[in-house]
């Protein structure tokens, strides 16, 4: 299982987190977002609730999780969602939201050293700034097109794709710190119910409330809930697990690139040459941020790491 996940996890997640463009685009014409993503959180909140008290082997989390999972809820699902979905909904466009949102794995990188001890070498600073660059790349000619009218960019979505880009990161951070030990469908359960609590506060107070039930909407609102909730999020969530926090954020890359691609073979969007040159940087740069560091310290390390038990890796943590 563990061969399997590191082998084919990061690939799946990648395809399944960038559909989210794909529910975007069909559920935000008849939903303000707030709303929408609300919902979201109800229905996800209440199928893992439901898969946890079926799954009777799974364990309750220890009354301390509960905190823990809620805030990693709060930052990823409202924080880190709500952000992307309202820069777009009031006019952002979703290549500056990807530019913005992409500095996530620096920003996670950076940080990550400071709080968790996780170090960098040369090649994957590298990595990471090839990733910056092969989004650049991908969302360069839709943004060359804009290019004359971004000083009309909404400065409430602008600051959206902020809150985003630090909310994305905190709760990466959170979650490898303090969600390693937290049980995974009872955790994810909370993390979602938590977010919509918040999401359905900030629709009540910004007075968004419409929700036009098409069969479009409906059919976003399952992708949403059965594909990026359930799916890509506890994909997400095992990754971070078994990876380190700059490895997994650093498939984050990937995610416009796979879009530019869905967008192409979908809805017949042009795919520039510019942009096919930024699926190769950004794959590129996610391959030397992601692939082990073959020095004689980083082996003595891994090996360290396989022959520790859990509990004592948790006492040297």
């Amino acid at each position: 299982m563990d061969a399997l996940l590191r082998l084919g996890g990061p690939a799946v997640f990648v395809l399944l987190w960038s559909t989210g463009f794909v529910g975007a685009k069909y559920g935000l014409p008849y939903a303000d977002p707030f709303p929408l993503l609300a919902l979201r959180m109800v229905l996800a909140a209440l199928l893992l609730g439901a898969l946890a008290v079926a799954l009777r082997s799974v364990a309750m989390p220890a009354p301390r999780a509960y905190g823990d999972a809620a805030v990693v809820g709060l930052f990823l699902h409202a924080g880190y969602l709500g952000g992307v979905f309202h820069a777009i909904s009031v006019g952002v466009p979703a290549g500056v939201s990807a530019v913005v949102v992409s500095l996530q794995p620096v920003l996670t990188a950076v940080l990550a050293g400071r709080i968790l001890d996780e170090r960098l070498v040369a090649r994957q600073w590298l990595g990471l700034v090839l990733g910056v660059t092969g989004v650049a790349l991908v969302v360069g000619p839709g943004l060359a097109a804009a290019a004359g009218s971004a000083a009309a960019l909404p400065a409430s979505g602008l600051v959206s794709c902020l809150v985003a880009l630090a909310s994305g990161t905190v709760a990466t951070l959170h979650q490898k710190r303090r969600g390693d030990g937290i049980p995974l469908v009872w955790g994810t359960a909370v993390q979602y119910a938590a977010a919509a609590v918040v999401l359905t506060a900030v629709a009540l107070g910004t007075g968004q409330r419409r929700l036009d039930w098409t069969p479009q909407l409906a059919a976003a609102l399952v992708w949403l809930v059965l594909v990026l909730s359930l799916g890509a999020v506890l994909l997400l969530l095992l990754l971070l697990r078994r990876g380190t926090a700059s490895g997994v954020s650093s498939l984050l890359y990937l995610v416009p690139p796979a879009v530019a691609v869905e967008a192409y073979l979908m809805f017949d969007e042009r795919l520039a040459p510019l942009s096919l040159a930024g699926v190769a940087v950004a794959a590129l740069g996610v391959a030397l941020v992601v692939t082990p560091v073959r020095t004689g310290r980083g082996r003595l390390l891994r090996t360290a790491a396989r022959a520790t038990g859990p509990a004592e890796r948790r006492e040297t943590a």
